[in-house]
């Protein structure tokens, strides 16, 4: 069967070549069950996200190649004889967790599944951008009746943005700031919004992506290369600041200003991946003491997906299905991603499930 590999480790943008990252498809054996309780999934779309480019770039190790992709949506083919519990059925129509938490180490008996001693490395993790995967019954879910596979497989996605919402601990009417408009802030805007956000705001410089915040939902947007954030978060909020700060961004120099536009006794998440040798310097007095400011991180989305499944009949995502490239041209998916210019990229890999 078909899977798309990282074949060399790079910088994507890279102007040189010979040190571009390279993605591959390549041939490898078809999976088969692995134990009675997995389940056999014809995989018909796996979207593209951030952390995609990233492992290309060596953020997750050097060793080639290293398979791609997470945010998958296909067919039932198969199903172990114990993989009863959920009421599976081969032809469903499903998407599901990546991770499969091993249910018995410390964290996972103490309610924090996204940091399991064991969930990554093992059989049950398999490269989403392939023909075939095989997960393990509790990794599986079936998508809502009307919903098609191209947006199925944004389930993951979604569970991230139910995560951050958890987090965000916000009541109704709190005033909710997104920074960066791309699939992850985009449709954490829209969960905002269902949340009752007020002066709901995306800050993000592209255009386009402004544009996608007002269909959505935002009442206000900035641009911080053209205007002055601070000031025009002061201008919105009468001078009070955002009770919520979402940052998936992932850019250093937008990260730096979110504390000067929190209220006192605000929350701030960095949801995005950032360099791993980049330190954000924090004026203690200022961030702790004085405004009592919540700041945190997240990963992974344990507990999530149910609550997902159930809210994706209410998000707006047909925007991010349009872009969609076969498996055989993964590397020009990868290209069309980088560009910016598509809010979500997808890649069809199993042609027969989505003519």
């Amino acid at each position: 069967m078909k899977q798309v590999v990282c074949s060399k480790i790079g910088n994507l943008r890279d102007p040189d070549p010979c040190k571009r990252g390279r993605v591959s498809t390549i041939e490898v054996p078809e999976p088969e069950l692995i134990d009675e309780e997995s389940v056999k999934i014809q995989v018909a779309y796996c979207a593209i996200c951030g952390s995609d480019p990233n492992t290309i770039n060596g953020a997750f190790g050097t060793t080639v190649p290293i398979g791609l992709g997470h945010e998958v949506s296909g067919v039932i083919v198969e199903l172990g004889k114990k993989a009863t519990k959920k009421g599976l059925k081969v032809g469903d129509r499903v998407a599901g967790n990546f991770v499969r938490p091993c249910g018995t180490c410390y964290y996972c008996r103490n309610g924090q599944e996204q940091f399991c001693e064991h969930a990554f490395g093992n059989e049950f993790n398999p490269p989403g951008m392939s023909e075939y995967i095989v997960w393990h019954e509790s990794q599986v879910f079936k998508l809502p009746s009307g919903m098609d596979l191209k947006r199925g497989c944004l389930l993951e996605p979604v569970s991230v943005v139910v995560r951050m919402a958890d987090k965000t601990q916000m009541k109704v009417g709190d005033r909710v700031a997104i920074s960066g408009g791309g699939p992850i802030g985009l449709l954490g805007l829209q969960m905002m919004k269902l949340y009752g956000a007020t002066s709901l705001t995306l800050i993000e410089p592209i255009a386009q992506r402004r544009e996608l915040g007002v269909k959505f939902g935002a009442d206000y947007t900035i641009d911080p290369l053209q205007q002055d954030v601070q000031q025009k978060a002061s201008q919105i909020t009468n001078g009070l600041g955002f009770d919520v700060i979402i940052d998936v961004s992932g850019a250093p120099s937008a990260a730096k200003v979110l504390p000067q536009i929190a209220a006192y006794g605000g929350c701030i998440i960095y949801g995005a991946m950032y360099p791993k040798n980049y330190e954000m310097p924090v004026n203690l007095f200022n961030v702790f003491y004085h405004k009592e400011l919540t700041v945190t991180g997240m990963y992974l989305s344990p507990f999530a997906f149910p609550r997902a499944v159930q809210l994706m009949e209410r998000m707006q995502l047909d925007d991010f299905v349009t872009n969609v490239f076969d498996i055989e041209d993964a590397s020009g998916a990868f290209e069309s991603h980088i560009s910016g210019k598509h809010p979500k990229t997808l890649i069809c890999c199993s042609r027969n499930l989505t003519e």
